[in-house]
């Protein structure tokens, strides 16, 4: 069962996340906000107040809106995979950044 253990606004429409298996990271929710219940929350006042409900193990707004934490745990994971499959830059002279400067 995916249950999300600790929520906290990060900027615009994103928020990070924390599951019980220790995964983390952020998810941008704004694309998510445009059916009835979920589009007062594009008042950042409200999305900020978004909170872990203590039963439901997921994200909520005093409005009523909530979220799937299997959709949450997807789209965090998702994001993390994109993350590490990105090639390292390359500087100009062609080296990976990471050796550039270390003399290699």
């Amino acid at each position: 069962m995916v249950r999300v253990t600790d929520a906290r606004y990060v900027r615009d429409y994103v928020v990070w996340l924390r599951f019980a298996d220790g995964t983390e990271g952020e998810v941008d929710l704004l694309d998510e906000l445009h059916s009835e219940v979920f589009r007062p929350l594009r008042d950042q006042k409200l999305f900020r107040a978004v909170s872990v409900h203590p039963e439901w193990h997921t994200i909520v707004w005093p409005n009523g809106a909530d979220l799937a934490p299997e959709f949450l745990y997807a789209a965090v994971t998702v994001r993390l995979t994109r993350r590490s499959s990105r090639p390292r830059p390359r500087s100009p002279s062609g080296r990976s950044r990471a050796r550039a400067g270390r003399g290699g």
